[in-house]
Formats: C-alpha cells, structure tokens, sequence
C-alpha cells in the first residue's frame, strides 16, 4: 500500500471518528428530507475517497478568500447542528466551543473575527481529490421555488403531489444478504414478486396514484422541477401557503433532461440551465412531456412545519451556508471550504464556508457540491445558472486529524 494510499485511509478514520456512523448510504433520489415519523438521520463517514490522495491539511487562513468570506449565516447553520437531538461526532464538544464565542447579545450570533479565528485555530483543511487525482468537480446549485396551486383539483391543467403511496416497499438488502449493507431497494408486490415501481411516464399515464394527491399545481413544468429542487413552498386558491418536502422516491434512477437536450442539439451544451430548459418547455406542452418522461424518477411529498426547507441531516437549511454533497463520500455534518464560479458574475468566485446538511439524486463523486441558495427570485437566478467546475476542501477538527495521522 502507498503512502497516499494510506493517507486516505487515516482521514476517512478521522472523518468517521469526527462525524459520526450510519450503516445506509442514501439511495439515488433529489433532496431527500426525512420521513415524518423518524429522527434525524446520523451523518455517515465518508470511505476512503473522503479524504485527499496525497499531501496534508494545511491551515485554513491559507484558503483561497479566507479572509474575505463575511460569514454571515455561517453561524446559523453551525446552530442549526448544534441544535440537533444528537449531534454527530465531536459536534457537542464543538458546540460548547462555539457557545462561547464573543458576541454582541447573549441571543446574537458570534462577531465574524471571533468566527474566523476559532475556525483557523480548532480545524485543518484537507482539499478533496477524485480517484484520478483531479481537484476539480462539478458545482451547481438550488433553492426553494414558489409555486400556485390548490387542495382541490381546479383544472384539468393542474398536475398533482402526490404523497407517498402505501404500496411503496424500501428493501434494506442487508436483511437479506449481510455483504449487501448499505444497498436498498425500492418497489412493489406484484402477485408473488417484487418488482420495479411506477415509472414517471407510467405514473403520468396510466394514472395509478389517484385519490394519494397532497395538492394540485397549476404548472406540470413547477411541478416537475419542485422534484428536482427537492421542496419548496405553494401558495393556495383557498388562502395561505403550504411548504412541502421530499417524503419518498420511486426508485428509478435520475436522468437530467438538460443533458437530454443537449444531446440532441437543442440546447448547446455551455448553455444547458434550468432557465433555457424551462424556454425550451414553454415552446410544445407536449414535447415537455415527453421530456420529462424520459426522466423515470418520481418524487413524493409531505407537507412540512415549521422552518425550512429541511435537508438530508434533517435540519432546516441556511441559504448560501449549505451544500448537497454525495454522503458516499462526504459525511453530513462536515464544514466545506468552496471555490467556484459566481453564476451571476464571470468575474467573480464563490469563496465560502457551507456545512455539508443535505443530498440530492444527482449529488455523485468526491468533489461535488450543490449549494442551497435560498428563496427568491435572484436565489432562483443563481440556482439555475450555477454550473461550473470548482473546488472543495474539507475542515477537520485538528485533534482528530493528528491522531488519525500518529502525529
């Protein structure tokens, strides 16, 4: 075994010691919440890929734009994971830690510097490479959209939430075979068997679902990019507004219509985003069907209380402080250094601290990231156009570091 070989192995220790264990990764599915009757799922470990193939962690302020990142909102997601029921890994110890911070009001964030200084002193960043060595992945970004509707069906151009039907079975193959753990399997009993779910084009045609509706959007195309965004929020013909979340997937793998598109020349490649994808559908309902079905993975939802959107932690999440990330790799919970192209400014970068709090269907590989950036119309501008090659670094308490490392 190499030396980088078996630096890897060191921090992915460090990573588990640091965050915390769970035995599941997540199946492939856009940003899963937790189901309504279960506690918040416990971070996992990322494997060996977590952590850099060769070099060491090197002192945060060395960072590019360390200095220059305001954190605001960096605090409120660091509450958010200190607030939880059971804080993963060293987060209690970190906790207490960050309690203690100068602030202007006992009920105030901490001041930036005071921040910015305890975050250089407790951790070490570790930059994350791919199985090739490459430093650089994709980075896209989401948000929470608004969206219309109703409870009641209002016309025959609404198109339904549905939320997770009764004949959808999850499978945890390690019952049935212990070298299958973490693998599962989504489904339904037919006769004797177990067999695929519902595909999307089967669910939109032969309509199985009837009668499981949550509410009924007056846009098929919000709909089906609420799925892709995971939640967001509808504002009624009765009055008021639901915010609604991710309660289950169909098991089929998703497949983005973007690079469908793009495939088949409609829309050049560097010009791929959620905006020219939504011009494309606005041109032929029909071919917009068409298009989403060709993506056989279907979301369900369940109405959410309280603040939100929630992610894969289960905490609420703070826009531009979180990121999706692919807990294969990356354990929920960890702090994520992130350099990437502005969307809205070619001339500018993002160079920011986010937490590692949610997943997403279409979140795979070491170094890629899918930052939330809120609600809005600018947060929705950047969402959509964010999609750039970028870097990542995770910080790792400085303890845990140096004693996977034997220093």
């Amino acid at each position: 075994m190499t030396r980088s070989l078996s630096l890897r192995a060191i921090i992915a220790c460090a990573m588990a010691s640091a965050i915390g264990c769970a035995s599941a990764p997540p199946v492939s599915r856009p940003r899963p919440g937790p189901p309504p009757s279960s506690a918040p799922a416990p971070a996992l470990p990322g494997p060996a890929e977590t952590a850099p193939q060769a070099g060491r962690g090197i002192d945060p302020t060395a960072l590019p734009g360390w200095q220059a990142d305001p954190l605001d909102g960096l605090g409120a997601a660091i509450v958010r994971q200190c607030t939880m029921r059971t804080p993963p890994g060293p987060w209690p110890r970190l906790c207490a830690e960050f309690a203690a911070l100068p602030r202007p009001a006992p009920d105030a964030m901490p001041r930036a510097e005071p921040l910015r200084g305890w975050l250089a002193t407790r951790f070490e960043a570790w930059p994350l490479r791919d199985a090739r060595g490459g430093t650089e992945g994709l980075m896209t970004g989401y948000y929470e959209p608004l969206l219309t509707g109703s409870r009641t069906r209002e016309s025959s151009r609404q198109a339904p939430l549905y939320t997770r039907p009764g004949d959808l079975l999850t499978i945890d193959l390690a019952g049935v075979e212990p070298r299958l753990a973490g693998l599962r399997l989504r489904g339904r009993v037919q006769g004797t068997r177990v067999v695929p779910y519902h595909s999307r084009a089967d669910i939109e045609t032969a309509q199985p679902l009837g009668g499981s509706e949550l509410l009924w959007v007056d846009d098929p195309v919000d709909a089906f990019f609420l799925e892709i965004q995971g939640s967001g929020r509808v504002a009624l013909a009765e009055g008021g507004e639901m915010r609604v979340g991710y309660a289950a997937q169909n098991g089929h793998g998703y497949v983005p219509v973007g690079r469908i598109l793009a495939d088949r020349g409609e829309i050049p490649r560097e010009q791929v985003s959620m905006q020219s994808i939504r011009a494309w559908m606005a041109r032929d309902a029909r071919a917009a069907q068409d298009l989403m079905n060709a993506n056989p993975s279907y979301v369900f939802f369940r109405e959410l209380t309280g603040d939100g959107p929630i992610g894969s932690e289960g905490v609420a999440l703070v826009p531009g402080r979180s990121l999706a990330v692919d807990r294969a790799h990356v354990a929920l919970g960890v702090p994520v250094w992130l350099d990437a192209q502005d969307p809205l400014d070619e001339a500018r970068r993002v160079l920011r601290l986010l937490v590692a709090q949610d997943t997403g269907g279409a979140i795979r590989g070491v170094v890629r990231g899918d930052v939330f950036w809120g609600a809005g119309e600018e947060a929705a501008e950047r969402a959509g156009r964010m999609r750039s090659r970028g870097r990542t670094w995770v910080l790792l308490p400085r303890d845990l570091a140096a004693r996977a490392e034997g220093r």
